[in-house]
């Protein structure tokens, strides 16, 4: 499957001018700061905002296009909002059956007593919404869109109204939706370490454009993009779990270019995890640096240099064998190394640093 999506639209402020084409696999995260247009995108493939200028494809079928406008309650498709919007004159569970029922029989592909342990909320199906929590809430309006058997879910800052506590209870199910359900996600978000979790193709907007489309690591590696991250510019890398210190509760995972010790996740050993790594967390050093408390330090190249968004910084590309690495130092480390592109260098990365 694949979703075909050319939107322009103008707005007061901005206009809003896309041309996407995106794997009907896995989830996309459109990032971006607050008024850059990922929530516009959304509503367009939903057909909830009509552009003067549209088109839009999914697996081949036209939901859209010059002569053709496939009306929202006609498209196969799944909306989770920042409001879980629940009908509070209904409980739970008669929630999800309104969901359901608006599937005929032989198109419905998702099963109410599979949403319903995939999301851990039977303990739910009897109560009304107004006694939930936040979290509580976006998971059973995550579990109404999925039983509409759609064809794409999106998902527009599910997250964004949650408490810290909140966001950590439901993010470990958004992983299981990712892990388990064969249906692609759209998931909009301006929240770096949601879309580190998360994405498997990055879409990074700014003022109504698409700057750039992807593979999460290597969109988030390239660096003229992480100015609009920040602080938060790094990478994530995919590794196993190879291997448990249990007196000292960390675990080693390995990926293309070496091994790292984390914090032990309780990852049981050979399960996939993912390791983000901040630019800033990475220090270097040109020989193999001994009596340091740093636990991970690994062989490196750099692979090129660029300005950070203050001008003391410099911000480096780093491969370890066929995996990107972001490092954020001054300029002034970089001359009293001399640091240049091709050179070998030792990466060091502090356990305590890395989010696994």
């Amino acid at each position: 499957m694949i979703i075909q999506a050319r939107f322009k639209l103008s707005y007061p402020n901005f206009t809003l001018d896309v041309d996407l084409d995106l794997p009907g696999k896995g989830v996309t995260a459109l990032f971006g700061p607050s008024g850059c247009g990922k929530t516009s995108v959304l509503r367009c493939i939903a057909g909830l905002a009509r552009a003067s200028t549209g088109r839009l494809s999914v697996n081949g079928n036209q939901w859209q296009n010059d002569a053709l406008f496939i009306p929202t309650h006609q498209r196969p498709l799944g909306y989770v909002f920042q409001d879980a919007a629940l009908f509070t004159h209904l409980n739970v569970r008669r929630n999800l059956l309104y969901g359901q029922t608006r599937v005929v029989l032989k198109e419905r592909r998702v099963e109410l007593d599979s949403v319903v342990q995939l999301l851990g909320i039977s303990h739910l199906l009897e109560r009304m919404p107004q006694g939930l929590s936040g979290g509580e809430r976006q998971r059973v309006a995550i579990a109404r869109a999925l039983l509409t058997s759609p064809q794409i879910l999106l998902m527009d800052e599910p997250l964004a109204a949650l408490d810290v506590a909140r966001k950590s209870e439901i993010l470990p199910y958004l992983e299981r939706l990712h892990d388990e359900l064969d249906i692609p996600i759209i998931y909009v978000s301006h929240a770096p370490d949601e879309v580190a979790r998360l994405a498997d193709t990055l879409v990074v907007m700014k003022e109504g454009c698409a700057v750039a489309v992807g593979p999460l690591t290597q969109t988030l590696a390239r660096l003229d993009l992480p100015v609009q991250l920040g602080e938060d510019a790094g990478v994530v890398l995919q590794a196993v779990v190879v291997e448990r210190d249990a007196q000292w509760y960390l675990a080693r995972v390995e990926f293309d270019g070496g091994s790292l010790w984390v914090r032990d996740g309780g990852h049981p050993i050979g399960q996939s995890v993912r390791v983000r790594i901040l630019a800033r967390d990475v220090s270097l050093a040109l020989t193999p640096p001994g009596n340091t408390s740093i636990q991970n330090c690994l062989p490196a190249t750099v692979d090129s240099m660029a300005n950070d968004y203050h001008p003391a910084l410099a911000l480096l590309r780093l491969k370890m064998g066929n995996s990107p690495l972001l490092a954020r130092l001054t300029h002034r480390s970089a001359a009293a190394l001399e640091l240049k592109v091709g050179k070998a260098v030792w990466v060091q990365i502090k356990a305590v640093a890395l989010i696994g």
